[in-house]
């Protein structure tokens, strides 16, 4: 099992790195070529989705990403230690920003959309979105 850990302060610029990061680990991990883009915008959403959480909560901790290489798949884990508050309609005012909550929940959608095996977890001491994606066994070479 091989990981990587990438940890950055919420700044949006740092989101870019993040990305370009995840590509090149899940390319060497095995991930098709074909998905890689599919990768790179899910970690990049997920990723703009930590630094937005961080900094409107005022959360001074890096974000945190872990890029794993086990079996046969690839995984990413991008992880937040915001203050998660579900928000529901009808909620008392202030409760949670309703949009926030809509912008949330649209990044959520979008990752969804770009990877089919994601893991949402939130609570009161951070949030976790778990992708995974399946490896492909390395080109046998060819006999002469």
């Amino acid at each position: 099992m091989a990981t990587v850990e990438l940890r950055f302060s919420a700044l949006p610029e740092h989101v870019r790195t993040a990305r370009l990061v995840a590509a090149a680990v899940a390319r060497r991990a095995g991930v098709d070529e074909a998905v890689l883009d599919e990768v790179r915008l899910a970690v990049g959403e997920a990723c703009s989705r930590a630094v937005g959480l961080h900094r409107s909560g005022g959360v001074p901790a890096p974000v945190k990403v872990l890029l794993t290489e086990e079996g046969k798949q690839f995984s990413i884990e991008v992880g937040d230690e915001a203050r998660h508050a579900p928000y529901h309609p009808g909620d008392a005012p202030g409760a949670v920003d309703e949009a926030e909550a809509e912008e949330d929940e649209m990044g959520l959608a979008v990752i969804s959309g770009l990877v089919d095996d994601v893991e949402v977890s939130a609570g009161e001491h951070g949030g976790l979105i778990k992708m995974t994606w399946p490896t492909m066994p390395p080109p046998t070479a060819a006999l002469p």
